[in-house]
């Protein structure tokens, strides 16, 4: 048996698709639906049963879930709202929830694999080495609650045991319930359909012109793969989650007006105050420690990545959006 938690999310729901291609379906998928319609992301999955996030908590606590043979817990549910300024809210989901998901994996001897985040490395003046667990400084609560489980693991000797993940830019099939969370080479196929034009954000710094500010943006398939390597060789520790390679976010737009055989239309507007303080500029995943596992994991290219996105699921979508 094995629990997903954030189950019918983006990362989650790929993962679940992962696990049943692989003859896996003793799954225990757990989320909040809620008034999304992240639902759609379960149609065609087989699973063994659905549990809500709060009845799950609850279960956590007494016998329900240990009477079942649990092998491993995918921890991939959080509130991964960036901009979210209720820090209690994010604690609560992203540290005290994966506290109480890793001490029952503990007290039942069950493999625990995490979702980390990028965002941990703030404005990445110290780096993106996933060597050890550094003393990090976030630009948001968000990263704050992931840099401060990721502590607590490691203070607690369990990366011995456990795999943490730190994703950086993912994008790709089932991120369509996301809203403003989702990546940008969704919201550039909707613009474009919309406007004909994407719109990007201006620079913040004389380092970078317009649009050429640089993210690490990993195909949600090709991190689907490293996952389920990581997971059936048994590797433990915390790892890098990217592609390896910065890429502009004109390099984006452009790859998605290519994918539709348009000619690139950018315009570029403000970054909206709120934003100003906590915007990277820059992220780039050290990807040495994954490669010492010798896993054999290649990435494709942003191009071809976005071009397999929007021919083969966004367009094949769009009148549903």
């Amino acid at each position: 048996m094995i629990i997903v938690t954030g189950g019918a999310g983006f990362i989650g729901s790929c993962l679940v698709k992962k696990l049943n291609e692989n003859g896996i379906k003793d799954i225990i998928i757990v989320d909040h639906l809620g008034n999304s319609e992240k639902w759609k992301n379960l149609v065609g999955k087989k699973y063994f049963d659905y549990i809500e996030k709060s009845k799950f908590l609850s279960m956590l606590s007494g016998d329900a879930l240990g009477s079942l043979p649990v092998e491993a817990i995918f921890h991939f549910g959080a509130c991964s709202d960036t901009t979210e300024t209720d820090a209690s809210y994010v604690m609560d989901n992203n540290y005290y929830y994966s506290k109480m998901i890793a001490l029952f994996a503990i007290e039942n001897n069950i493999r625990f694999i995490y979702a980390s985040s990028a965002a941990t490395y703030g404005d990445g003046q110290k780096g993106y080495s996933d060597s050890k667990v550094q003393k990090l400084v976030p630009l948001n609560i968000y990263g704050y609650s992931k840099q401060a489980f990721d502590e607590w693991v490691e203070k607690n000797g369990l990366f011995n045991q456990f795999i943490g993940l730190k994703f950086f830019n993912i994008f790709g099939p089932n991120e369509y319930h996301k809203g403003k969370m989702a990546s940008m080479v969704f919201k550039s196929f909707k613009q474009i359909k919309e406007s004909g034009k994407v719109k990007l954000f201006k620079s913040n710094s004389s380092e970078y012109r317009d649009g050429e500010q640089m993210r690490d943006f990993l195909y949600v398939k090709d991190a689907i793969e490293v996952v389920w390597d990581l997971y059936r060789n048994r590797f433990h520790g915390l790892f890098n989650l990217g592609s390896g390679k910065a890429r502009s976010w004109n390099d984006l737009a452009n790859s998605v007006f290519a994918a539709l055989d348009l000619e690139p239309n950018i315009e570029y507007v403000d970054i909206p105050q709120e934003l100003v303080e906590q915007y990277q500029n820059f992220t780039e995943a050290d990807m040495s420690k994954l490669k010492e596992t010798k896993l054999n994991f290649k990435f494709n290219s942003l191009e071809n990545n976005v071009k397999d996105y929007v021919s083969n699921h966004l367009e094949k979508r769009w009148k549903n959006f």
